[in-house]
């Protein structure tokens, strides 16, 4: 049986990576859950292991947080002599974040295979860190594990091979789908003195967002503005706490505490609209058929606009108050996109342990004496592994 790492570091990455682990072992794979400690408060991290059943760690790197060259340099030395003594046949990286990309650079020139969950999702905005990760892990992947037609799609118009494209589902939608009734018998609602349909729920936490008091100010107003229709619920990133002290927030906002993800996914199955800049909320807005509004330019899931029930609005801020009107008073019909069925995690488990990839870049040991140019380098031999199960 292979040896797998399989790789989190934040939040976002504990939904997608519980499926993939859990139908790896169901499977008879030896699973290493390695967290990188990129995310380390409680509320961000303790809590959402908890209410997910993930098991602690193997293996827990500490590196904190930084700026992205430290944050990324930290995890890539802590995460280097550990690959060298767990000597895995294969690493899984799930999303966009720092981690993922130190952990599959790493990766990538010690010579075990390589997975990247969430493969090919673009926004195309080089402002945006996470682009970056995304586009620079695909590149050195050997699967790519596509959650959308327009990913899988993005992978080909980029030239990767058709044996390297695996379109299975999104994993984010496995979780919200194995805990949609524990998040539905949740007390969050009683707690907070909330009423289905009676209220919409913010989430803000980008730093385009949240960074600029001028960007901050201006949503502000228009969430003010927003609230006097419809009463707001904003769960507080930390990245946005001290901002908003500063700024002061208009009245039928409320600000509370970071919630779990039971009670997070509860507060948006019972909300009237989501207003967000998350994009997995973008995706589980869209599962559960909730009228969502995204602040951004642009969006790495278009599929949740194309096929679900998001909405772009962008930063203006009348912009911004015209959509959610429009939203409010003709919500979009809720779809759901193809293969997101709860299975993704499944399907993965199955392209991972029957092969069906060919490796996109030699090992250290199988380069020849003079080096290949780029382009038969990126075209090397397939090196197919098939792993028993």
């Amino acid at each position: 049986m292979p040896r797998i790492i399989c790789v989190a570091g934040a939040r976002p990455n504990y939904m997608k990576i519980k499926p993939v682990m859990d139908a790896l072992e169901r499977r008879g794979a030896e699973v290493l859950l390695v967290h990188t400690g990129q995310h380390y408060d409680p509320a961000m991290n303790d809590v959402f292991f908890a209410d997910l059943g993930i098991r602690p760690p193997d293996r827990f790197l500490g590196v904190g947080s930084g700026s992205h060259a430290e944050q990324t340099g930290r995890v890539m030395t802590a995460f280097e002599p550990l690959l060298d003594e767990l000597s895995p046949d294969l690493v899984v990286v799930v999303g966009d974040i720092n981690s993922t990309l130190a952990c599959a650079l790493v990766t990538a020139k010690a010579g075990p295979l390589l997975a990247h969950v969430e493969a090919g999702l673009r926004s195309r905005d080089w402002s945006m860190p996470e682009e970056v990760n995304r586009v620079a892990t695909d590149r050195v992947s050997d699967y790519l594990l596509a959650p959308s037609p327009d990913a899988a799609g993005n992978l080909r118009a980029e030239g990767y091979r058709e044996d390297q494209i695996h379109l299975v589902g999104n994993v984010m939608i496995d979780t919200l789908l194995a805990n949609l009734e524990r998040a539905r018998a949740s007390d969050v609602l009683d707690r907070s003195g909330l009423t289905r349909g009676g209220y919409g729920l913010v989430t803000l936490h980008r730093p385009a967002n949240v960074d600029d008091p001028g960007v901050l100010a201006g949503l502000l107003k228009a969430l003010g503005e927003i609230a006097d229709r419809c009463p707001l619920v904003w769960p507080v990133h930390p990245r946005a706490a001290g901002r908003l002290a500063e700024l002061g927030v208009p009245g039928g906002i409320r600000l509370v505490p970071p919630a779990g993800y039971l009670d997070f996914i509860a507060l948006q199955d019972a909300a009237r609209i989501v207003l967000t800049d998350s994009g997995g909320v973008q995706e589980e807005t869209t599962a559960l058929g909730v009228p969502c509004v995204t602040l951004r330019e642009n969006t790495e899931r278009p599929v949740t606009v194309e096929e679900g029930t998001n909405v772009l609005a962008g930063r203006d801020p009348a912009r911004v108050v015209r959509t959610v009107h429009g939203v409010l008073d003709a919500p979009p019909a809720p779809r759901r996109p193809e293969l997101w069925d709860g299975r993704a995690g499944d399907r993965i488990a199955e392209v991972l342990l029957r092969g069906g990839t060919a490796r996109t870049r030699p090992r250290p040991t199988d380069l020849p004496e003079t080096a290949p140019g780029p382009e038969s380098l990126a075209r090397s031999a397939p090196m197919d592994r098939t792993f028993p199960i």
